[in-house]
């Protein structure tokens, strides 16, 4: 007897506890979906260069589009260290127009990386993230030193 009222005790504490907790669906029916100002909505947030070689190509492009009604600025982009640089056009993308952050990362470094390039714009949430990763794998030159046998030194003499 005490089982079953002990599990209808915790029972009907869950079922209260559910009831407070509001649905998480998107934005509250009082708060619409932003349609104005400057958005920048991304093709991709993050970039998977997968294994390369030591050396390969560093640049990836990261492609966006306005999908606000007004200019968007971009006022800075940060790699989170020195072996990730992105560059941008400093001109205002307008409503409608599409635009690009290059990211370079050093594949000279070898091993895995995951690093983040951090955006400030005018939009209204602040700071936005990109994020690439990958692997560097080391590669063994095409023409190694060659070794020399005793034969052709002693030929030489």
């Amino acid at each position: 007897m005490k089982k079953i009222i002990l599990s209808s005790v915790f029972a009907m504490f869950g079922l209260v506890l559910f009831a407070q907790v509001p649905a998480q669906t998107g934005a509250p029916a009082s708060e619409p979906a932003k349609t104005s100002g400057a958005i920048m909505t991304f093709e991709q947030s993050e970039i998977d260069y997968g294994t390369i070689d030591q050396g390969a190509d560093p640049l990836r492009v990261f492609k966006f589009k306005n999908t606000g009604t007004e200019p968007l600025i971009i006022k800075s982009a940060k790699g989170s260290c020195g072996c990730t640089v992105p560059s941008y056009k400093k001109e205002p993308v307008m409503p409608g127009e599409t635009g690009e952050i290059e990211v370079r990362y050093d594949t000279q470094r070898v091993g895995p990386f995951s690093k983040r390039v951090t955006l400030e714009t005018n939009e209204d949430v602040g700071t936005r993230g990109l994020s690439i990763k990958g692997e560097v794998r080391k590669t063994v030159p095409d023409n190694p030193v060659p070794t020399v046998s005793p034969n052709v030194l002693q030929e030489n003499h």
